[in-house]
């Protein structure tokens, strides 16, 4: 027995395990080759297998910690994974005194895999010291973030993609596209991500992605979030300083990075339009705190292997600028946090400024419109022998078409519950009145606005909204919400809380009750009151036969007039229309 057992120590000692040493001296026998390197680039790793590889990364280098964080619709928990080459931990308060935080989200849509293997390769060849370490950013990493989309795994779906040889769904658990619920939290996954972004609080943000609108010569594009909309000297940074040192590092690489192409079935040598991203994206939400947000955008038709090396080597140019900048961001972050006060006007929609813009240099191919054999219609043919370099028009500059003067303060009644939940999630401050109160706010009342004819995301969302505005007096009960723009939310609670922003509550159907009337008319009761209305109300008549006279439905119509009649009269409800939410100016 015992001849056996030094047999095997003997065989053990001479097996070729890898064996790597950590910072503490230990002896790692881990392998820490990736199922992407594994495979020479054709496959990426399963939810299970990445985890697993981080958990391991963490027991071996104490530079790195991973941690779960919240639940989400697949019923699995969301981890974040930390690179600390200080080696100080993840208690983020204390780390961001003194360091600029970097968040790379991954997976989101888990067809776009190529941040998930890039990002596991990047936290080992820095652990390991294969490539310079950050000595003031702390990464972190969210490895998978729709995990039920990862594990509803696949080989077809991503009809128009070059690898890997199987892949992850784009919906989660609940078929919720991810990319669209950042405001509006309808997932676990979302309230999640809440918790994390205000846990580290970030000054860099990278959201990993997979994109073909157009055939081009580029495996990466950026899609750094727009300029304008961020405002401030932070916008004039990330347009004028971060964004070209971004492309210089990569051109020093031999990496050709361009825009994020914004176009679909059309060519792009006409040019195209930068993407304006909203708060329902990843990069819009984090812009509502001031955070420097980037989609990268890999060109799915180039090999899996070249889209997680580009990938790779974005986010190692992007960590590279925030160590090199980051005092910098950190005092433009401070002064950017001035930049709205109450009384100013906020702009909240958007649209192309049409007299300016940039000229790219733009690598494409040939691109024409030419008689489809399967349809008879005229298709779109790209020809690959036929690549080009030139100027093209890129439309990079936007100008606001509406403001709303920002408010004191809210008041928000604390039956909205919901509402009161998500304000909490964003880490809103508040104080709820002591005492039954009379307060001189002013109203908003739905004045018009139209409705998709489609579901959008478990949604049949609003649009084209505008409000009726008025002063008045009104009783709001002990317990209700008093929420001051003075705080670092002041952007999310003006894109949530003001009805015609395009991302508000209102539009996404929160408030969706008040547009419904709950108490109404008999006509037969109703006719001889509003007689008797019209009898005592001279200026009222004349408004009647006006309307009559110059609105032919209105006049063959009796229910609608006797339904205008019941809007003009104390019978009709207060409620109906009105928006529960107060401004105090």
């Amino acid at each position: 027995m015992k001849k056996l057992l030094l047999l095997l120590l003997i065989v053990s000692s001479c097996t070729d395990q890898p064996k790597e040493i950590n910072s503490d001296h230990k002896i790692s026998t881990l392998d820490f080759t990736t199922v992407f390197e594994k495979s020479e680039g054709l496959e990426t790793a399963t939810y299970q297998e990445t985890i697993t590889y981080y958990q391991d990364l963490a027991d071996s280098y104490p530079e790195i910690s991973i941690q779960e964080i919240g639940e989400t619709d697949s019923g699995k928990p969301l981890h974040i994974v930390t690179l600390n080459m200080k080696g100080s931990g993840d208690d983020f308060e204390t780390l961001r005194e003194n360091n600029r935080i970097l968040l790379i989200n991954n997976g989101i849509h888990p067809g776009e895999s190529d941040g998930i293997d890039a990002t596991m390769l990047l936290y080992r060849d820095i652990a390991q010291g294969k490539i310079d370490a950050p000595q003031n950013t702390i990464i972190v990493t969210i490895p998978i973030y729709n995990i039920g989309g990862s594990l509803n795994r696949n080989s077809t779906t991503r009809t128009n993609q070059n690898g890997p040889l199987s892949y992850g769904f784009r919906g989660n658990a609940r078929n919720y596209d991810l990319n669209r619920d950042f405001i509006k939290v309808d997932t676990k996954n979302a309230k999640a991500f809440t918790q994390i972004f205000h846990l580290l609080q970030p000054d860099v943000f990278i959201d990993n992605h997979v994109s073909n609108g157009a055939d081009y010569q580029y495996t990466l594009t950026h899609l750094f979030t727009q300029h304008n909309k961020l405002g401030g000297e932070l916008g004039n940074y990330i347009h004028t300083e971060m964004m070209p040192k971004l492309e210089e590092k990569l051109q020093a690489k031999s990496w050709d990075i361009t825009p994020y192409v914004n176009v679909f079935n059309r060519t792009p040598d006409s040019g195209f339009t930068q993407f304006l991203d909203s708060p329902r994206y990843s990069t819009g939400y984090t812009t509502l705190f001031n955070t420097l947000g980037m989609m990268i955008e890999t060109h799915m038709l180039k090999p899996y292997k070249q889209r997680v090396e580009g990938t790779y080597e974005l986010m190692k140019s992007m960590i590279e600028i925030t160590e090199e900048q980051g005092e910098k961001i950190t005092q433009l972050r401070k002064e950017q946090a001035k930049l709205w006060i109450a009384g100013d006007n906020y702009p909240f929609t958007w649209e192309v400024d049409t007299t300016m813009s940039s000229l790219r240099k733009f690598k494409g191919y040939k691109g024409e419109m030419i008689p489809s054999e399967l349809t008879g219609a005229k298709r779109l043919k790209y020809d690959r022998s036929k690549p080009f370099t030139k100027d093209v028009t890129y439309n990079d500059y936007f100008k606001a078409t509406d403001s709303v003067t920002i408010p004191k303060a809210y008041v928000i009644p604390q039956g909205w519950h919901h509402i009161i939940d998500l304000l909490k999630l964003n880490n809103v401050q508040y104080t709820q009145f002591k005492n039954d109160t009379i307060i001189n706010v002013e109203v908003y009342k739905i004045g018009a606005y139209e409705t998709r004819k489609s579901p959008y995301e478990g949604h049949y969302a609003h649009y084209n909204t505008n409000v009726n505005s008025s002063n008045e007096k009104i009783a709001f009960r002990k317990g209700d919400y008093l929420i001051t723009t003075n705080q670092k939310a002041i952007r999310y609670l003006l894109e949530t809380l003001e009805p015609t922003a395009p991302d508000s509550f209102f539009n996404w159907n929160f408030f969706d009750t008040i547009l419904q009337q709950k108490e109404g008319f008999s006509p037969y009761v109703w006719e001889d009151k509003a007689e008797e209305l019209l009898k005592g109300n001279k200026k009222l008549q004349m408004e009647f036969n006006v309307k009559i006279s110059y609105d032919d439905d209105f006049a063959n119509n009796w229910y609608a007039q006797l339904d205008w009649l019941h809007k003009q009269s104390k019978h009709y409800e207060k409620a109906h229309l009105q928006y529960p939410v107060y401004r105090l100016k």
